[in-house]
């Protein structure tokens, strides 16, 4: 019985494998462009909020373009604290409908991509007499919140039971703890398999593609834009109803491009990940720092087989699609790190320093960024550029829905309402295995199938690593993968978790992708230069890389 189900499921996804895999081919896309065509809606960026709001437009039948500069989800979307929650510390400052709002769409993500959101614990250890009630009653209210969404029950933990989830934090002055329940995800990944369900719901979405002006009639009222494909060099002019500017930190660009009086509507703040060895903690529970110096929250948490610790506050002026950590940064994460674990970790330690920007809404009177609220605010200019920016990840789905509502109206579209609130993503299974795998639901069977074709694609681009040669082919066939760091930064998470083996890797990588996409050698070389140059700003310290060719390449 289980093999005919096996065989079932099989024929299903070799079926999708043949056909609706063309949807997110991008020379496919591109080969059946109809320039004469009016779009319903053009999504600029290509990050969760432009990606959600691609998936939400398209599912309810309108004719939808994305447009990305870069990858998708190349900036703030791969960076977060791969957290699904309601924000803690939102209940803290009393925005509780922020709060309400993303209980509920937690509560919608574990259901829709329960392949990439999970259930995580999480434990406040307690030093103070009062500290594990005080945080205890909060938790209480927040679980009560959430209603029939609700994970587990908030419980408080005397010394003992804190010490056997979280055997490695300090023993001194503890008392006990508090245990509650949140959300887990892999940022990146879920930001592909929406790209794929908008694919699939009939939108088209182009990576590495930029739009370099907006279009407008005689009454200056935008008709769509052009925009200029990064590979090809090729500039097109795309024709539409309505445009849609969901470029994150980026939207000042665009509304510059449509007024370029237009005062700032964004305020950037850098906030950084670390990635140590998961021994200095050894635990599947999460570890909440409720307050560190800076008045702000700090996670240790359980990811891909190590830890993750985030995240820092730090206004910027300067908006870069890589940006990079500041030692104050790194600093300021170890020695809050360190009051708590038993183990203290140093600059040696970390196998990947990541920085992302979060898009804040500029407020009225001057706050430090930590202040500022991540409520999504949406727009309309005189020229009908419809801005949408703030917010987090695990409100991307309600921020698309009220994005198009107010593009329907806007553009005058046809009216229906959303319905991504049941929408299963792509690749969403309920399937566990313990294999790495997992992160790509029902694909992992197709993957698995191209390794058993090929021997040589069951090997590990890294021994440490379980990442598989067939995974590359995949994401360049199937995921519009279109570099090395597309497949080692996003598609798989390797340069955010070791960057040291993802420049290892990336020889390989070049070599495999190069034969896929019909790239020659100069092709790798460019490839893994660039690479190599890009990852060393996710160490503290410069790495040599032990292949020969990327030394060869590294020092000419």
């Amino acid at each position: 019985m289980k093999q005919n189900i096996s065989q079932n499921r099989m024929k299903k996804t070799n079926t999708r494998e043949n056909s609706d895999n063309d949807s997110f081919k991008r020379d496919h896309i591109l080969s059946k462009l109809d320039l004469s065509k009016i779009w319903d809606v053009i999504i600029i960026g290509g990050g969760a909020t432009g990606l959600g709001t691609a998936l939400d437009a398209s599912s309810r039948g309108l004719k939808t373009l994305l447009l990305e500069q870069a990858d998708f989800a190349n900036g703030t979307s791969s960076r977060s604290t791969k957290l699904v929650h309601g924000g803690v510390r939102y209940l803290a400052q009393g925005n509780l409908g922020l709060v309400m709002d993303a209980l509920k769409e937690r509560g919608l993500m574990i259901k829709n991509a329960p392949h990439l959101v999970k259930m995580l614990p999480f434990i406040i250890p307690s030093y103070k007499a009062w500290d594990k009630y005080y945080y205890g009653i909060g938790l209480k209210i927040y679980d009560w919140m959430a209603k029939s969404l609700r994970f587990q029950k908030t419980k408080f933990l005397n010394r003992e039971e804190t010490l056997s989830h979280l055997p490695n934090i300090n023993k001194k002055n503890l008392n006990g703890g508090v245990l509650y329940f949140d959300g887990q995800f892999d940022d990146t990944r879920l930001a592909i398999n929406l790209a794929q369900s908008a694919a699939e719901q009939g939108a088209n979405l182009l990576n590495y593609f930029e739009v370099t002006e907006l279009s407008k009639d005689e009454n200056k009222k935008i008709t769509g834009v052009k925009a200029k494909d990064i590979e090809s060099g090729n500039v097109y002019n795309f024709k539409s109803k309505v445009v849609i500017n969901a470029t994150g930190v980026f939207v000042d660009n665009i509304l510059k491009m449509n007024d370029s009086s237009k005062i700032p509507l964004v305020k950037a703040s850098q906030g950084i990940h670390l990635v140590l060895d998961k021994s200095f903690m050894k635990s599947d529970h999460a570890l909440m720092i409720p307050s560190t110096s800076d008045g702000r929250v700090l996670f240790a948490l359980p990811w891909h087989d190590h830890l993750l610790v985030g995240t820092t506050d730090t206004p910027v002026e300067q908006h870069l699609l890589e940006p990079s950590a500041l030692d104050s940064e790194i600093d300021f994460i170890l020695n809050n790190l360190e009051e708590y674990l038993t183990r203290k970790p140093s600059k040696k330690d970390i196998l990947s320093v990541f920085a992302g920007l979060r898009p804040l809404v500029q407020p009225n009177k001057d706050k430090g960024t930590k202040e500022i609220s991540r409520d999504h605010k949406l727009t309309v200019s005189r020229s009908n550029l419809i801005t949408i920016t703030g917010g987090k990840w695990t409100t991307y789905r309600k921020m698309a829905e009220d994005t198009v509502d107010f593009a329907i109206e806007t553009g005058n579209l046809k009216k229906s309402p959303s319905k991504t609130d049941h929408l299963k993503i792509h690749g969403a299974t309920q399937k566990v295995t313990g294999n790495h795998l997992d992160i790509y639901g029902s694909d992992a069977d197709l993957i698995m199938k191209l390794a058993e074709e090929n021997p040589k694609l069951q090997e590990r681009l890294n021994p440490e690593f379980p990442v598989l040669k067939a995974e590359v082919v995949w994401a360049a066939k199937y995921e519009m993968a279109r570099t090395i760091e597309d497949f080692l930064a996003r598609r798989t998470r390797l340069l955010f978790l070791d960057a040291r083996a993802a420049i290892d890797a990336a020889e390989e990588t070049a070599i495999i992708m190069a034969d896929v996409l019909g790239k020659d050698s100069s092709w790798q070389n460019h490839q893994i230069k660039n690479f190599i140059k890009m990852a060393q700003n996710y160490l503290p310290e410069p790495y040599n890389p032990v292949n020969r060719k990327s030394q060869e390449i590294e020092t000419k």
